[in-house]
């Protein structure tokens, strides 16, 4: 294999190795929060991962010698263009992975993001292409959220848990997060809480989170499970767009 030829998981920079495993799960997360507005900082990484602030501290530091990122006066934490580059790859091919596997493999809904992360490391740039040939113009992964370099941007503007008694909910996407609790993915598409599908919004409390009617059926989220979950209203049962 020619430089030319190598898959972007091997570039080098200045002679020195490319990120580690870790560092590009770093660099996905700060890409899902400035693709939501979101301000990155070490506190939201650390809750993000799972893991002590100084844990965050040291990769960072790591990622920004290796000039990955960058940070403001502020400690506010953005992509330099190579990390942008980067993480924007990386994005695109997990979620037109999880499309895959649900479209053509017939994967369950709740288990493609694991999946995805086990086959994304080892994908050539040959099969990454036809993967991409074969889920056609899908501009979403299956959870509502946008496929990089497909013209989309993040859709719905109100989360679940905000959603006002009494209007119709449509869910549009579940954020990147959740997809990280396979059992609380299975749980959505079992009660059917997937993208497109519309809800009556029937009670609605910051303490005990939210109830939903779907034709007979009504379940209550508690409010740390509706903060996850993105969509649009209406006043009335029609499909919103």
């Amino acid at each position: 294999m020619t430089t030319t030829d190598k898959h972007p998981n091997v570039r080098r920079r200045h002679g020195v190795a490319g990120p580690t495993e870790k560092m590009r799960e770093y660099l996905e997360v700060i890409y899902y929060l400035a693709a939501r507005q979101e301000p990155v900082i070490g506190a939201r990484l650390a809750e993000w991962m799972h893991v002590t602030p100084p844990t965050v501290t040291n990769i960072v530091q790591r990622m920004e010698e290796q000039g990955y990122i960058e940070r403001d006066g502020r400690g506010e934490i953005s992509l330099t263009e190579e990390g942008f580059t980067l993480a924007e790859a990386m994005v695109r091919r997990h979620r037109v992975l999880e499309r895959f596997l649900v479209d053509v493999l017939d994967v369950p809904w709740h288990q493609i993001h694991e999946e995805a992360v086990r086959l994304e490391h080892a994908l050539s740039p040959t099969l990454e292409a036809r993967i991409e040939a074969l889920v056609g113009q899908a501009t979403t992964c299956p959870h509502g959220n946008p496929i990089p370099g497909r013209g989309v941007s993040y859709v719905g503007d109100t989360r679940l848990d905000q959603a006002p008694i009494g209007t119709f909910y449509t869910l549009l996407r579940i954020v990147e997060e959740a997809e990280e609790d396979t059992e609380l993915m299975r749980y959505l598409q079992t009660n059917r809480l997937v993208p497109g599908t519309q809800f009556e919004v029937v009670d609605q409390s910051a303490s005990l989170g939210v109830t939903l009617r779907h034709d007979t059926q009504t379940i209550t989220f508690p409010p740390h499970i509706a903060a996850l979950l993105w969509g649009d209203v209406a006043d009335s049962p029609e499909m919103t767009k």
